[in-house]
């Protein structure tokens, strides 16, 4: 048991079990042992490889895309640029690079905000974006009230590692799915044994069975409406990336960790392994609708690049570099195939009301 599940089971010897968002809470993000605040998860020595660090293509579209939204709703002079879990700065990087290209006025305008909570992501951050082209600082928390003018927003994979409650359809009933102290000693999931009040599943999912299992993401949900909000208020737009399901959704448990880039038991080691969950685009999508924006989406990943023109992107740098056509063209592959990211990923785009049908969607 490593010190994490020790400070863990005192917990639950302490004040009772706990909820599956408390313990994914503190496994990614105690200030001592969380696995954000002291591991290093990107890349192929990491844990996991996230879109960006797949290609520059991912990051240079998107950057296009915003450049594109900015000017339908008039070119404002003055905007926040936000992404929210930036990991290394990658895309951000690819981002400026792709909107100094075509738009110098939009870099000129920006002034770049990353939310990022980890110390050590943070210090990344700074080294791959010294001398970047705008302004950029940093905060550990979204501060949406801090920002006047248009907001435009990127997020991709930060929902899914938001901490979700799990609730278990048990004897007609809702019950929440809680972690305990086993007879031995270690960490394991049970059922709280009252029922959940007046609980619903987001909208689009068949009548629930026994034994059927739900999450939620109640800061997940929050962020988005207040996001919206901003946007409707303010002008701008949020983009947000992740891999998750849609109105189609069904029951099931989607929570998992992953370690070396290989699946591990969630409270096997926690802290040393990532955590997260399948977001529920459905439900985020319920959210933004009420906080005022217009939604578009989600629209799986393949689809949105190829009509950002990610085929054509792949074909001028195999152009401007013969050698790179295979890894180019596996890039291509890793972020639109059906059996890679292309489906399993999807895009949500939340902006005003009135503004322009954005690209992709």
């Amino acid at each position: 048991m490593n010190a994490l599940a020790q400070r863990l089971t005192g917990l639950i010897r302490a004040q009772g079990p706990l909820s599956v968002a408390q313990v994914m809470a503190l496994a990614l993000m105690d200030p001592d042992y969380g696995y954000y605040t002291h591991q290093d998860p990107f890349g192929a020595q990491g844990d996991f490889i996230t879109a960006p660090e797949v290609s520059q293509m991912f990051g240079e579209l998107l950057g296009l895309w915003l450049v594109k939204t900015w000017r339908d709703q008039g070119s404002a002079a003055a905007l926040h640029l936000i992404e929210l879990g930036p990991g290394r700065g990658t895309m951000m990087a690819d981002v400026l690079r792709a909107a100094a290209r075509v738009a110098p006025t939009f870099l000129a305008a920006a002034e770049v905000t990353l939310i990022e909570a980890s110390p050590r992501q943070r210090a990344q951050q700074q080294q791959r974006l010294a001398g970047a082209p705008a302004p950029v600082s940093w905060s550990a928390t979204l501060k949406l009230e801090a920002f006047t003018g248009p907001v435009f927003v990127l997020a991709n994979e930060f929902f899914d590692a938001l901490p979700v409650r799990q609730f278990q359809r048990v004897g007609g009933k809702w019950h929440e799915r809680v972690v305990t102290v086993g007879s031995h000693g270690e960490l394991e999931f049970a059922i709280a044994p009252m029922a959940a009040q007046a609980l619903v599943p987001s909208p689009g999912r068949p009548p629930a069975r026994e034994g059927d299992l739900f999450e939620l993401c109640p800061s997940g949900l929050a962020l988005c409406e207040n996001l919206s909000a901003a946007i409707a208020r303010q002008g701008g737009a949020a983009l947000i990336v992740d891999y998750g399901y849609d109105v189609r959704a069904g029951f099931g448990d989607t929570l998992q960790a992953l370690q070396s880039h290989r699946y591990v038991p969630v409270l096997e080691a926690p802290g040393e392994a990532d955590v997260t969950a399948h977001v529920d685009f459905a439900a985020l999508a319920a959210a933004a609708c009420h906080g005022g924006a217009a939604v578009y989406g989600p629209r799986p990943q393949g689809p949105f690049l190829t009509a950002l023109g990610i085929e054509q992107r792949c074909a001028a740098l195999i152009r401007s570099e013969p050698g790179a056509a295979d890894a180019l063209t596996r890039q291509l592959n890793r972020l639109c195939a059906k059996d890679q990211m292309g489906q399993l990923f999807k895009a949500l785009a939340l902006l005003p009301q009135h503004a322009p049908r954005p690209e992709g969607f």
